[in-house]
C-alpha cells in the first residue's frame, strides 16, 4: 500500500534545526527558535555576509497545470536534495502555504512523496505566524480607515472610493462583497466593502519585496488606500498607521528555516498566489539562500506564463537578481490534459494526445528563452506514464535544443533527481546566463500589457473595459505608471479563458480592472474571472481532515 504524504512526513527523521542552521554557517545568535524543528533567521546575517559572493540562482517553474497541480514544489525540493547528494551546498527557498487551499481543493502544500519539507503539519497550519501577522497588519489599516471617517474624516476620504480591502487567510466566498458599519451611529458610516484572501493582500506583496524593516515600513506608508472628495489620493502614511503595521510585522519579516525529509536546508517565507498576485517567496528568503548556499533553488507559482514571468519581471527587477538557470516542470498527465484528454482518462497511455498537448510545453520554453537564461526541462514522472509517452517528450525537447531530465523525486527523493541535478549543473557550466527583463518599466501601461500578452500568452490583442480605461488614466494622473505589471489571470491556460488549453492563438485578452499597488511597486491588471477571494469546493479538503485524541493529524495531505 502506497503511503500518503503526511504518513511519509510523520515518519521523517528530522534533525534539530540548530544542526541545520550550523550546516549552512548560521551562528547561534542569528537564529530564533520556534521549537526544535523550525526557526527564524535574523536579518543581521545580511550584514555579516554582505561581501560573500552569491551562489547560483535556479528558478523552478512549470507548464500550465491540471487542477490538481503537477508537482513543481516536489521537484524544487527534490532538486535541492539531489544537489546535496551530489556533494553540493544547496539551499531551497519556497513559499509558505495559505490556509485557503490547504482546506480547499489542494490540501497541504509542502512538496510530496519523498521530496517534502518538514515539519509538514506546522508548515501547512500556523507555522511561525507570518500569515496571521500579515492579516493583522492589513486589517489594522482597514480599521484605521473606517475609524478616521467616523472620527471626523479630516482627510475628507470619499467613502465611495476606498480601495483597500480587509483580508482573511481562508476561502470564504460569502465575504467577497459585504456591507460594514451597520447598527447605528456608534458603529460608523455604513459602506460597501469586501474581503480578499490574505495572500492577495498588498501587505503580502510588500513583505515579499521589502529589503529590510525600514523599507517594509516605508512601502506600507506608500499604499494608496483611497481618494478624497476632491479626487486626490490618500496614502496609508497620512493615517499615521504604517509604524504600527511595521510593528506587527517585526518577526514576520524574518525568513523561516526548516528542512527537507533528507535534512536539506529549506527557507520558507511569504506566499502570494501567482494567479492573483506575484507568486514568489520573499526577496529576503532568496537572498539568504544565495548567501548561505552555493546553489539556491527557488520556485515561482503555477505556470511560467504567471509565476516565472512575474519572478523575472517583478522580483528580479526589484531585487537585482539574475537567475543562472530555469527548470520547467512538465508531466505526461498535464501534457495529455492540454491535448484534450478528460481528467478521468489521464492515466491511460495516449501518445497522440501527448503530440497535441506538447505545444503548451513548447510555448513555455519559447517564453523563457526570451529572458536569455539557460533552460532544463524536468519530466516529473508518474507511475502511469508509458515509455512511449516519455520518449516522445524527451525527443521533442532535444529537437528544440533543450536539455531534458526524467525526475522521480516523489518516489525516490533526492536519488530520483540526480539526473536533473547533473543536467542543471552542466548547463550552468556550459551556458552563461545573459538575463534580461521582457520590457522597460517606463513604457506606458498599455504597451507593457501588450508586450506580456503577445510575447508570453500569444494573444492577438488586448481589450479594456471602460472601468479599466478610467483607472489607467487615474494612475497616469498620479504619475505612478512607471512600474512593472502584475497580471491576475487563470493558471489553467495561456489565455484568460481556462477552457483554451494547449497553445491557443488568435485570442484576445480582456482587462477588467487596473489598480496600482504603490507600496509593493507594481500595477495589478485583472483579466478573466479571477477572484481575489476564492471559495471552497463542493467537498473541501477540510472534510477529510481530523486529529486523534493523541494529537495525530490525519488527512492533511
Amino acid at each position: 500500500m502506497c503511503k500518503s504524504d503526511i504518513q511519509i512526513a510523520q515518519e521523517a527523521n528530522m534533525e534539530k534545526i540548530t544542526k541545520i542552521a550550523d550546516k549552512i554557517g548560521l551562528k547561534d545568535d542569528e537564529i530564533e527558535l520556534y521549537g526544535n524543528y523550525k526557526c527564524k533567521i535574523s536579518l543581521d546575517v545580511f550584514n555579516r555576509l554582505k561581501d560573500k559572493k552569491d551562489g547560483k540562482l535556479i528558478l523552478v517553474t512549470a507548464i500550465n497545470p491540471t487542477p490538481a497541480g503537477e508537482g513543481k514544489s516536489t521537484v524544487t525540493v527534490g532538486l535541492g536534495q539531489a544537489l546535496c547528494k551530489m556533494g553540493k551546498n544547496a539551499v531551497i527557498a519556497l513559499r509558505e502555504p495559505s490556509l485557503g487551499p490547504v482546506f480547499g481543493i489542494k490540501g497541504g502544500a509542502a512538496g510530496g512523496g519523498y521530496s517534502q519539507v518538514v515539519p509538514m503539519e506546522d508548515i501547512n497550519l500556523h507555522f511561525t505566524g507570518d500569515m496571521h501577522a500579515i492579516t493583522s497588519a492589513n486589517n489594522l489599516l482597514s480599521a484605521a480607515i473606517d475609524n478616521h471617517i467616523h472620527q471626523g474624516n479630516k482627510l475628507k476620504i470619499d467613502e465611495r472610493r476606498i480601495l483597500f480591502k480587509r483580508v482573511l487567510d481562508m476561502n470564504d466566498r460569502a465575504l467577497r462583497n459585504i456591507v460594514v458599519a451597520l447598527g447605528g451611529k456608534v458603529n460608523g458610516f455604513p459602506r460597501e466593502d469586501g474581503f480578499m484572501i490574505t495572500v492577495a493582500s498588498e501587505i503580502m506583496a510588500i513583505l515579499c519585496l521589502a529589503k529590510d524593516l525600514e523599507d517594509l515600513k516605508e512601502r506600507m506608508g506608500n499604499i494608496l488606500v483611497a481618494y478624497n472628495l476632491e479626487g486626490d489620493p490618500v496614502y496609508c502614511k497620512e493615517l499615521g498607521i504604517n509604524g504600527a503595521m511595521a510593528l506587527l510585522m517585526k518577526d514576520a519579516i524574518k525568513p523561516n528555516l526548516v528542512q527537507t525529509l533528507e535534512n536539506t536546508p529549506a527557507i520558507i517565507h511569504g506566499g502570494p498566489f501567482a494567479n492573483i498576485a506575484h507568486g514568489c517567496n520573499s526577496v529576503l528568503a532568496t537572498k539568504a539562500a544565495l548567501k548561505l548556499g552555493d546553489y539556491a533553488i527557488t520556485e515561482a507559482g503555477f505556470g511560467a506564463d504567471l509565476g516565472a514571468e512575474k519572478f523575472l519581471d517583478i522580483k528580479c527587477r526589484a531585487a537585482n537578481l539574475k537567475p543562472d538557470c530555469v527548470v520547467i516542470v512538465a508531466t505526461v498527465r498535464a501534457i495529455k490534459h492540454h491535448g484534450g484528454v478528460a481528467k478521468g482518462e489521464l492515466n491511460e497511455s495516449n501518445v497522440e494526445a501527448v503530440k497535441l498537448g506538447i505545444k503548451n510545453l513548447e510555448k513555455h520554453i519559447e517564453n523563457i528563452k526570451q529572458y536569455n537564461v539557460p533552460i532544463v526541462v524536468s519530466i516529473n514522472k508518474f507511475i502511469t506514464d508509458s515509455d512511449e509517452e516519455l520518449n516522445y517528450i524527451k525527443e521533442y525537447c532535444k529537437d528544440l535544443g533543450v536539455d531534458v531530465a526524467l525526475t522521480e523525486v516523489w518516489e525516490k527523493g533526492g536519488e530520483g533527481g540526480i539526473e536533473l541535478g547533473e543536467k542543471v549543473v552542466d548547463v550552468m557550466e556550459k551556458e552563461k546566463s545573459n538575463f534580461t527583463t521582457l520590457y522597460d518599466e517606463n513604457l506606458p501601461i498599455k504597451e507593457k500589457v501588450q508586450i506580456i500578452s503577445e510575447k508570453i500568452y500569444g494573444a492577438k490583442a488586448v481589450n479594456y473595459t471602460k472601468a479599466a480605461e478610467k483607472q489607467i488614466k487615474e494612475i497616469e494622473k498620479l504619475n505612478l505608471q512607471n512600474k512593472p505589471i502584475c497580471v491576475a489571470k487563470t493558471q489553467y491556460s495561456l489565455s484568460d479563458d481556462p477552457s483554451l488549453l494547449g497553445k491557443p492563438s488568435g485570442f484576445d485578452i480582456t482587462v477588467k480592472e487596473v489598480r496600482v499597488s504603490s507600496g509593493a511597486g507594481f500595477i495589478v491588471v485583472l483579466t478573466g474571472n479571477i477572484m481575489t477571494m476564492p471559495g471552497l469546493p463542493k467537498v473541501p479538503a477540510a472534510n477529510k481532515m481530523d486529529i486523534t485524541k493523541d494529537g495525530e493529524i490525519l488527512g492533511l495531505f
